[in-house]
């Protein structure tokens, strides 16, 4: 969801026109957040799930080394020079995935994830299918009571058939390409919900990265409500969440951002990044299969992906939040930046809360881009 007022989506359309002036027609799925309020995961109710469990108590990554070389002195200050210039609080990390090192900015705080966490989805739905345990070929139907909140393009799919019949593999490129939440959510159930994503980050001994109870619950929390299944629907999100005193949105919303339940530190991120690369996270095929994906990716057009010239390439996930009294939860882009010479790094901009325009916050995105071209060109 860009900067926007969060009353209800069509409050949007008085205040988008000023804060996306400058944006290219290209970031057309910026603006569809926009209209749909938030993009986000999902989580699917139902009557013999039990309540997930809360996340592990926080497990930090060992903080990057100090940077020795000039080109690692360099990235390091223009890391930094982004980071304290931004009006908001922000983390940002580059990983050099052939070296090892890292450059980092409050690269051991936590920031919200939110759709960026999709990525543990796929990354747990696949290492299920490297053992066996699931099979993503296997036909599905999406119906009416799986649908989720907010951004969710599947659902006139769903509604105009009385179902959508497709498979887990379709269901995870949607997920992460489009940023579906309902696709997630669905696949999200079906590899045994947050707590097996939760055990998978454990068993692969992931630091610095949280899985939360799911979007439906998380959302409803941030927006002081408790989660109903009508919410799905229409404008009835939107509705409740007009009728929930101020105060105690506030409250709510104060608490998410200064604990997320779905939260990452950014050299977490790239740590995590960074072995997917490397193969250390799943097998080679899936491994082949997940980096593909996020090269498809859709939304986010102008954020980190907007700074990657020509000959580089990017995979990376978009996340954003919420937005209460013109201040946003979570405005986030990961992602491996690849150059020509095949040198690949892993990097996480993540934004805690900000209520600066979203030109700023995507050229701070693509300025982080332009140092790690800077930084390779000068290891070159």
């Amino acid at each position: 969801m860009p900067f926007a007022q969060i009353s209800r989506p069509i409050s949007l359309l008085l205040v988008l026109p000023l804060m996306l002036a400058g944006c290219a027609k290209e970031e057309t799925d910026e603006q569809k957040l926009a209209a749909s309020a938030v993009s986000n995961t999902s989580t699917r109710s139902g009557p013999a799930r039990q309540e997930p469990k809360p996340p592990p108590e926080p497990v930090l990554p060992d903080p990057p080394r100090k940077p020795q070389t000039e080109a690692e002195k360099n990235l390091q200050q223009q890391i930094n020079q982004l980071g304290r210039q931004f009006d908001g609080k922000v983390g940002i990390a580059v990983r050099d995935v052939q070296s090892g090192w890292t450059a980092a900015y409050n690269g051991r705080e936590w920031f919200p994830q939110q759709s960026v966490s999709k990525l543990w989805v796929s990354l747990t739905a696949l290492d299920q299918v490297d053992k066996g345990k699931l099979n993503l070929s296997k036909e599905v139907t999406v119906e009416r009571k799986d649908l989720a909140v907010f951004f969710q393009p599947i659902r006139t799919l769903v509604l105009r058939d009385g179902g959508y019949e497709t498979t887990l593999d379709d269901l995870m490129e949607r997920a992460i390409t489009r940023s579906d939440n309902t696709a997630n959510d669905f696949l999200l159930w079906r590899t045994g919900g947050p707590h097996a994503v939760q055990d998978t980050l454990a068993d692969k001994n992931i630091k610095g990265i949280r899985f939360g109870p799911g979007e439906r619950l998380m959302q409803s929390s941030i927006a002081g409500l408790e989660w109903k299944p009508e919410y799905s629907i229409g404008s009835a999100f939107w509705d409740a969440r007009d009728k929930v005193p101020l105060d105690q949105r506030r409250e709510a919303f104060e608490d998410y951002i200064a604990d997320p339940v779905d939260g990452a530190t950014p050299v977490g991120m790239v740590n995590a990044l960074a072995r997917l690369k490397q193969g250390k996270l799943l097998s080679s095929e899936s491994t082949e299969k997940m980096l593909d994906i996020l090269h498809e990716t859709r939304s986010g057009p102008r954020r980190l992906k907007g700074g990657v010239p020509g000959g580089w390439k990017i995979g990376h996930k978009t996340g954003t939040g919420q937005v209460l009294e013109g201040e946003q939860a979570g405005y986030n882009d990961v992602g491996i930046v690849t150059a020509p010479s095949g040198n690949s790094y892993a990097v996480a901009v993540l934004i805690g809360r900000t209520s600066v325009p979203l030109p700023q916050r995507m050229d701070m995105m693509q300025r982080t881009v332009r140092a790690v071209v800077n930084y390779e060109r000068q290891i070159d």
